[in-house]
């Protein structure tokens, strides 16, 4: 959950086509009515050619509604199409929710370079679990042109490392993550970092591992990891906490 001041957000990310930089360009959050709002990296973001969404022209505008905005909903499966069952199965859902689903799936569509991604808030959760593509591997495993089968041998569960990189000098945020062999394989993404690097900061321990290996697909959508993240001392309460019960 991103959850903060009473209110569940979604960021809203644009990736440059060239450059293939994410920008966060916006938030939509949700408590009992539906806001959405650009902000963070949007003006940066128009710089490189992000263009205002048409039912959101004015920048500086908060956006409300009763009902989840219909151009953010329309990019969603219909709840009533055959095989919606085995989609929610897909991100761990009994039901149909389009702002959960929105915030699991993160609703892209091959006409535009726009996600919609759960942030990590410093919000003092004891736990913190994202599954996420890894930022960068075709520069860093190897990958020839469009093919992967040469890159780097990585392993459905195998467990990686972060490393932070304050001297970057194009991110001070910016977490490389390395596999056992300490061989460099990408980056978390931009949008992540900072929520992360602060849990860090507060002594939060970590568990990173390899979630999805495809290197058949897209050679910048060919690894997935799974980022767990918890409070020091978290597991020994939940013990004594199951002990009590």
């Amino acid at each position: 959950m991103s959850i903060k001041c009473g209110k569940d957000y979604i960021y809203l990310v644009w990736k440059e086509i060239k450059t293939r930089r994410q920008y966060v360009v916006g938030q939509l959050s949700k408590n009992g009515q539906f806001e959405f709002s650009y902000g963070f990296e949007v003006k940066e973001a128009i710089e490189k050619g992000f263009k205002l969404l048409i039912s959101f022209e004015d920048i500086d505008k908060i956006y409300k509604s009763d009902i989840l905005f219909p151009v953010f909903s329309s990019r969603l499966p219909d709840k009533k199409r055959s095989g919606i069952d085995k989609i929610l199965l897909k991100y761990g859902m009994e039901e149909y929710d389009d702002y959960k689903l929105l915030k699991k799936s993160g609703a892209r569509l091959p006409i535009d370079n726009l996600e919609f991604i759960d942030p990590i808030l410093d919000e003092n959760e004891d736990e913190v679990k994202r599954i996420f593509y890894l930022a960068g591997p075709r520069h860093y495993m190897g990958c020839e042109g469009v093919d992967c089968a040469k890159s780097v041998d990585l392993n459905i569960g195998e467990n990686l490392q972060l490393v932070l990189e304050p001297e970057n000098c194009y991110d001070k945020n910016a977490i490389k993550i390395v596999n056992n062999d300490n061989v460099h394989i990408g980056y978390i993404p931009r949008y992540h970092s900072e929520g992360i690097i602060s849990l860090i900061n507060k002594g939060y321990e970590y568990d990173c591992d390899a979630y999805e290996v495809q290197k058949n697909n897209k050679c910048n959508e060919c690894v997935k990891i799974q980022l767990e993240m918890k409070r020091p001392g978290f597991d020994n309460y939940q013990s004594n906490l199951s002990s009590i019960i």
